[in-house]
């Protein structure tokens, strides 16, 4: 497989540390609000990343971090703890704010098909973690104490900014909206690797150190962690692009100069979802959740596939002109699949399989090419001389890493449209407003073939479910011996 490593700028062949064996670490959430889909943008690929990995035959353990302190509502150690802005917001405790938030992250995952990694720790976790690196990296003479803080000495190092985007300018104060003067660095750059009650005297979640009372800086947390559930030698490290800087740049700074040697070969960063006005973003107030979308009628694994139809390393402009696009190209792949017949009985033939496992194969290891490798599905779907069977067989395997519930979708198209025959036999109607767009119809449509099965099984339970769920939509019902006319509250 070749990727594009962002520290070395170009594609190379990924080569694991030890054998085939990946120790893989993205960086998780700051749980303090919910999780926009730009965010997730970036958890869909690395999802893709590692259920790539494994299609190839890697043994991968994937880490990812729960930032539930230490962040900061400037990346360059200056404004608000956001997790202590998040209570404030909703009046609770920072606790119960990482709790809440964390559940609704992992809830968004799930719709969207994200296996959770192998370890999810919480950065609160972790204290004695931080402070034993924190004590190396002073015996070594690249930290120092000022004004009660702990601060990282970038002066120790050869090279600082080793992804080569930032220079030292870029740290002027006014230069940047997130830079601060902070009288206690002895250089600009340099950057806290724990905070004492001098910076914050009202921070909620704060412990003893040798240093005084007071909580980890953000960077920190993710060298720790990933030191205390993969070692000291780190394969591949995933994140957003904006996570370069000072994020990452910070990890590897503090890292390697405690380590002693290199520590993560491999960099793989997602770019920026946008929307027409520019980069998604919680603090514009202007951010789209998984549950928004919902709302909306949207299926969260169209959103997936309006992910995968696009490189990775590609800005993606969200419209939803443009979602409404993959919306009818996921139903219409969907209603392919539906066409083939699962119960032939016929087992697949795996050697006529083998050239097309082949193609998706290569689509992945084009630096994780998922426009090429979702072209692999309909290549299957067109191909001369596969019979049902073998194709089903194909679009399972790939699903294994497209994680689009290709067949369990078909599936229920096909339990939808024996419902919908039955229901037709049986002379049952259904009428709506003349101008209901089609997805609105469709959906309602589906939805009342159910109810109408339902009532002819005596489930009643179910049947008033699905007119209460119509009915929170504004959907009023009107029955009759023919069937249902439905219409708008």
């Amino acid at each position: 497989m070749k990727l594009y490593n962002s520290l070395t700028r170009r594609k190379e062949i990924f080569t694991p540390r030890f054998e085939n064996k990946v120790s893989m670490y993205t960086c998780g959430p700051t749980v303090y609000h919910y999780a926009h889909i730009g965010n997730l943008r970036s958890y869909i690929m690395e999802d893709v990343l590692e259920k790539a990995l494994r299609y190839e035959g890697y043994d991968v353990k994937r880490v990812m971090n729960i930032t539930d302190v230490g962040h900061l509502a400037s990346d360059a150690d200056t404004g608000e703890d956001k997790m202590l802005k998040g209570a404030r917001r909703e009046h609770k405790t920072v606790l119960e704010i990482a709790q809440f938030y964390t559940d609704a992250f992992f809830a968004d995952c799930a719709k969207l098909n994200i296996k959770t990694p192998d370890v999810v720790e919480p950065a609160t976790n972790c204290i004695d973690d931080y402070i034993d690196m924190i004590t190396v990296l002073l015996d070594k003479g690249y930290a120092y104490a000022a004004g009660g803080n702990i601060y990282f000495d970038t002066s120790k190092l050869e090279k600082y900014y080793v992804f080569n985007d930032h220079e030292e300018d870029d740290l002027a104060v006014g230069v940047r909206e997130d830079v601060e003067e902070d009288a206690n660095k002895r250089h600009k750059a340099d950057f806290v690797l724990w905070f004492t009650k001098s910076k914050f005297e009202d921070q909620a979640l704060k412990w003893d150190s040798p240093w005084g009372v007071g909580y980890p800086g953000w960077h920190i947390e993710c060298s720790c962690i990933s030191k205390k559930h993969l070692g000291e030698y780190l394969d591949i490290h995933c994140g957003g692009i904006d996570n370069i800087f000072p994020h990452h740049t910070n990890e590897i700074a503090q890292s390697e100069s405690s380590l002693g040697h290199e520590w993560c070969h491999y960099w793989f960063h997602v770019h920026h979802l946008n929307t027409t006005s520019g980069k998604m973003s919680k603090s514009t107030g202007e951010f789209l959740t998984v549950s928004l979308l919902e709302q909306k009628g949207y299926d969260p694994l169209v959103y997936r596939l309006f992910c995968l139809q696009s490189h990775y390393r590609k800005g993606l402009v969200f419209t939803w002109e443009n979602l409404d696009n993959a919306a009818v190209t996921y139903n219409k792949l969907l209603g392919r699949i539906a066409a083939l017949d699962p119960n032939t009985g016929a087992e697949p033939d795996k050697e006529a399989a083998k050239p097309y496992q082949a193609k998706f194969q290569k689509a992945l290891d084009n630096d994780l090419n998922t426009s090429l490798a979702i072209t692999c599905v309909y290549d299957v779907l067109k191909g001369k001389g596969l019979d049902d069977a073998t194709r089903l067989y194909l679009l399972n395997d790939f699903d294994r890493v497209l994680s689009l519930d290709l067949l369990a979708g078909a599936a229920k198209l096909r339990a939808a449209a024996k419902t919908e025959a039955h229901a037709e036999a049986a002379d049952y109607t259904i009428t709506g407003p003349a101008d209901a767009a089609p997805e609105e119809a469709e959906q309602v449509r589906a939805l009342l073939l159910e109810r109408a099965e339902a009532r002819k099984n005596k489930n009643w339970a179910r049947s008033d479910e699905i007119r209460d769920q119509l009915k929170e939509q504004g959907v009023v019902l009107k029955d009759s011996r023919q069937g249902v006319q439905w219409s708008r509250a």
